[in-house]
């Protein structure tokens, strides 16, 4: 026995010498073979017709390392909009498959920081993933024009190092920053967009004192999708959103804030300590999210923008409360990387993570 154990031991001193020795060339092939995936997989080629609905971006300001800035992407047909773009949303939208040179616009909700600060990566890779020849194209209430110059003229410089470097046929000048696409509401909600069979419809909704602030709605092929925004309880979300089959919806834990909230103020921190107590009244909480889906009548509904930060899904359940009481339908803590796909003209609800 003892000859077999100095035995094995000598067998695993020349493995791990080896390992050292030829570190450089193992590393080499390695690197090789993870190169040759760089480029990565092409979710849209793998899509059934249908809406499908991405989460990039289930965070909020709050720190959270496994959750990026507010983003979401729609695919209905070989149309790809992006909605709202949070910090790490471009990164996601590469990880999962979906390439920014095949998006073919952002649309912002509101333009608080964290829904508009990954503007500026998707920008870039829009121009040069898909040697794109025209801007990005950005949907938004009154107020998008401003976003948009700030973010084109801090990247002026970046722009014309880029066309110097790599040339007018690889970066064309005309195809980097964005374009400003503004629409006004005069009623409560308007069609800003229709392709392909797809309508989105903007509708207001309540996070005062942030106005404007909308909600979007996507309609193909007999399915239908709401993404709230940033947004209160409130009778035009829930109209507007009536008989969607999926919602994706803020939602903030008050009584899970109020004790990261206590924390600050026990540090002395009483500035930070408030802004925990002014957030409450702008969101939904989950259970507010789920009375809005069932009055809706709503399939689904997924929870997004998630305050306070929820590191592992052990915690799920203490967010919810008692939202799983007042919707009749099934409700989805979401993940950054999750898939929503419903084909066309059918009931089902598809779920798939992609990260």
């Amino acid at each position: 026995m003892k000859r077999i154990g100095l035995g094995l031991l000598v067998l695993v001193v020349i493995v791990l010498a080896a390992g050292f020795v030829f570190q450089k060339s193992i590393g080499a092939a390695l690197y090789q073979r993870a190169a040759q995936a760089v480029p990565g997989r092409d979710l849209l080629a793998s899509l059934g017709d249908g809406l499908h609905v991405g989460l990039c971006g289930t965070g909020s300001p709050m720190t959270n390392p496994t959750r990026a800035g507010p983003c979401n992407v729609v695919v209905a047909g070989n149309q790809v909009l992006v909605i709202d773009m949070g910090e790490n949303g471009n990164r996601n939208l590469n990880m999962m498959g979906i390439s920014a040179g095949d998006v073919d616009a952002l649309l912002l909700t509101h333009f608080h920081s964290d829904h508009i600060d990954g503007l500026g990566p998707l920008m870039l890779y829009h121009w040069t993933r898909g040697t794109s020849t025209a801007p990005l194209p950005v949907y938004g209430p009154e107020g998008v024009e401003q976003v948009v110059a700030g973010f084109n003229a801090a990247y002026a410089l970046d722009h014309s190092y880029r066309i110097a470097h790599h040339g007018e046929e690889v970066v064309p000048s005309s195809g980097g920053g964005a374009t400003a696409r503004p629409f006004a509401l005069e009623g409560n909600s308007a069609v800003i967009f229709q392709s392909g069979g797809l309508t989105v419809t903007a509708f207001k909704v309540d996070h005062d004192p942030i106005k404007p602030a909308v909600g979007y709605r996507f309609d193909y092929k007999g399915r239908s999708v709401c993404i709230s925004g940033d947004a209160a309880k409130s009778d035009n979300l829930i109209a507007s959103c009536k008989g969607a089959d999926l919602i994706v919806h803020d939602a903030l834990q008050p009584q899970m804030l109020r004790k990261v909230g206590a924390a600050f103020a026990a540090d002395g921190n009483a500035s930070t300590a408030k802004i925990f107590t002014d957030i409450e009244d702008y969101h939904s909480t989950p259970e507010q999210a789920a009375e809005s889906a069932q009055a809706a009548g709503a399939r689904m509904l997924v929870l997004s923008h998630l305050v306070p930060p929820l590191p592992f899904s052990y915690l799920y359940p203490a967010f919810l409360g008692d939202a799983p009481e007042r919707f009749d339908g099934g409700i989805v803590v979401g993940e950054d990387g999750m898939l929503f796909s419903l084909p066309p003209q059918t009931e089902a609800i598809d779920r798939r993570s992609l990260l």
